[in-house]
């Protein structure tokens, strides 16, 4: 298959009141993409980053503010930055995706992201959407309440953004290429990083771990993000439990637990409570695999010290989940509700139009190119479907799936995905409720419907689906554009683990996507 796309009718009642405007702000940055050497595991390594930083600069606004990002390309490489979670109603040209909802940013090139956030607090992030440069371009979005508003649980002390990311000891542009070339698995990550510190348990014991310093008797908002490329995180802080309040920048009932688990792009907020004996104890990172396969051990772990705390005391180490420790991550993916009292909480569409059962694999194709260095497996390559199809970007077709779509021009995609077959994945535009209905084995509608959540289930932007696992989820099309729904592991994403929903625009210009901005970059 080339570029497949669902299409949908479009739904959506407009309500706008002259206080949804009041406090609103214009945020306004500039993000210089650019190639810097930093000094990791010993070794010097040039990576592409944001204003020089890793993590990149985190975006702080509020709730009903309008955001300007000013994107100059002074990297080597195409670039594009999608806003991950951020509903983009009406500002599809914002979302980023390459080739998706725009042709990529050149080296040399600018763009200016608009976009405003509606009905959305909590904690989301940006990244790279091209090639494995989300590696080392990303950053965190803070969306604080509106002037006036408050969050739904008791004031903290402060909020201290987290985020968990993958190391290469390599150039990861050359590490897609090398794959895709070779038609093989990527090469693995070497570490994995807390705020962009790998910690002491790698080889070279120069690089530092994170630290957080606490003190003791006060309440702190963990902004929890999982920026890496395909490792899902069991995140745990020694002698501590968390509350979980929003997953995916929404609300949630709040969900006790010791131990936080995110798949690749997910958010958290949770609450640390520092009750517990002045001290210093580790945080600690490691990977969750539904799959049975063996890896190099990529834990890492940074630090929580109590002010107080003697600087000779040895850190306390928590008791981790064992890497294929599935049960442990169902419960945590399965049983958070949401907060139906939340300010924007969304009820469940009780009537569905359109019904899709979509299956994935990962196997192998025959080669297109055979030759040397390329198709090394059995003169293969890996590849992954969705419904027995798998996706191809349009390179080289003149224009993105968004262009085509707004200006009607043939030959860049079909609409034919099947909605029956002859996965974690990340929707691009608005949230989905998961239903809570989650399972393994075969789904089965007669046994396994009665059991959704209708009521109170999480809305989510992205899902984690184990190896033998299902998920159902429900959503409503009220948003006009060409929307990415693909995995969220990157190394299944040029396999062809992705599609599109194409959402038809509303019957009057106010419903409908307006005109690209005059600064589009050009195919």
């Amino acid at each position: 298959m080339t570029r497949f796309i669902f299409s949908l009718a479009w739904c959506f009642v407009l309500l706008l009141s002259a206080s949804s405007l009041a406090s609103a702000a214009i945020v306004e940055q500039t993000f210089n993409v650019e190639n810097v050497t930093v000094q990791r595991l010993c070794s010097p390594q040039v990576i592409t980053a944001v204003n020089g930083s890793l993590p990149g600069p985190t975006l702080y606004a509020r709730e009903g503010d309008t955001v300007i990002i000013h994107l100059v390309n002074k990297s080597p490489y195409n670039m594009t930055i999608h806003w991950h979670g951020i509903t983009q109603f009406l500002t599809p040209w914002a979302d980023g995706p390459e080739y998706i909802t725009q042709c990529p940013i050149p080296s040399g090139g600018k763009y200016t992201y608009k976009f405003n956030i509606t009905g959305q607090e909590g904690t989301l992030w940006w990244h790279a959407h091209t090639s494995y440069l989300r590696a080392t371009v990303h950053g965190a979005i803070i969306i604080k309440p509106r002037l006036g508003n408050s969050y739904p649980f008791p004031r903290v002390y402060q909020e201290v953004p987290i985020l968990l990311g993958e190391w290469w000891s390599a150039n990861v542009v050359e590490v897609e290429r090398n794959a895709t070339d070779t038609g093989n698995g990527p090469q693995e990550s070497n570490a994995t990083s807390i705020n962009g510190f790998l910690g002491d348990l790698y080889n070279c014991t120069q690089d530092p771990l994170y630290t957080l310093r606490v003190k003791q008797g006060k309440t702190y908002l963990l902004r929890m993000i999982n920026a890496a490329l395909d490792e899902h995180h069991f995140f745990k802080i020694a002698n501590h439990s968390f509350t979980v309040v929003a997953l995916d920048a929404v609300y949630t009932d709040q969900y006790e637990t010791d131990v936080i688990v995110l798949a690749p792009g997910q958010t958290a907020d949770v609450l640390l409570k520092t009750n517990t004996a002045v001290g210093s104890y580790y945080m600690v990172a490691t990977p969750y695999r539904s799959a049975s396969v063996r890896s190099v051990n990529l834990t890492t772990r940074g630090v929580v010290v109590y002010d107080g705390a003697s600087q000779t005391q040895t850190p306390i180490m928590p008791i981790l989940p064992d890497s294929h420790d599935t049960p442990t991550a169902h419960k945590f993916y399965s049983n958070i509700t949401g907060l139906t009292s939340g300010r924007f909480w969304v009820p469940v569409p009780r009537n569905v139009d359109e019904r899709m059962f979509i299956t994935i694999g990962i196997g192998l194709d025959q080669c297109i190119n055979p030759g040397p260095g390329r198709c090394l497996a059995f003169k293969s390559r890996l590849s992954a479907s969705m419904n027995n199809e798998s996706f191809v970007l349009p390179q080289g077709r003149g224009a993105s799936l968004m262009e085509a779509f707004y200006k009607n021009i043939s030959g860049v995609y079909t609409k034919d995905f099947p909605d029956n077959p002859p996965f974690v994945f990340n929707y691009t535009d608005s949230d989905f409720s998961t239903l809570n209905a989650q399972g393994f084995g075969n789904y089965n509608a007669t046994r396994d419907e009665p059991k959704f959540n209708l009521v109170n289930p999480q809305l989510r932007n992205t899902i984690a689906v184990p190896v033998g696992g299902w998920a159902v989820l429900r959503f409503q099309a009220n948003n006009p554009g060409v929307w990415f729904v693909h995995c969220h592991l990157e190394t299944h994403l040029p396999w062809g683990l992705a599609m599109a929903f194409e959402v038809e625009n509303g019957p009057t210009p106010e419903t409908s996507v307006p005109p690209p901005p005059a600064d589009l970059p050009k195919c």
